[in-house]
């Protein structure tokens, strides 16, 4: 069973950058889709990005332009860079594991989840 530890997140400006990272142990990165979250009131877990384990990515309008994942399965880590933040970005990011080939957007696909890094953008 693959195990996930995000870190990164922090207090930046608006306008600033921050990238964030999933460290998986138990099993190899290269084995997973990887994708992550954050929080929405009311809802399921709201989709941020996904990767296949291919390397095709997909990110929710609100951040296409901003935010990218990636993956090196060489370091077992993957990655969320986000740029021009904004207040609204400010959550909770949670990195996710599914055994997919695909990328997929569905936080049902991911049995796999980190304990989520803090993101807070001030104005």
């Amino acid at each position: 069973q693959v195990q996930l530890v995000e870190s990164g997140g922090g207090l930046v400006q608006a306008g600033g950058s921050l990238r964030l990272s999933c460290r998986t142990s138990g099993r190899a990165l290269s084995g997973y889709s990887m994708g992550w979250f954050l929080p929405s009131p009311g809802k399921e877990r709201e989709f941020v990005a996904t990767l296949s384990r291919g390397g095709t990515a997909y990110h929710a309008d609100s951040v296409k332009g901003r935010f990218t994942i990636s993956r090196d399965n060489a370091k077992n880590t993957a990655y969320l860079q986000m740029n021009s933040l904004i207040p609204d970005d400010t959550a909770i990011y949670y990195c996710a594991a599914s055994t997919s080939y695909s990328a997929t957007t569905r936080r049902t696909d991911y049995p796999y989840w980190g304990q989520g890094t803090q993101v807070t953008v001030s104005s």
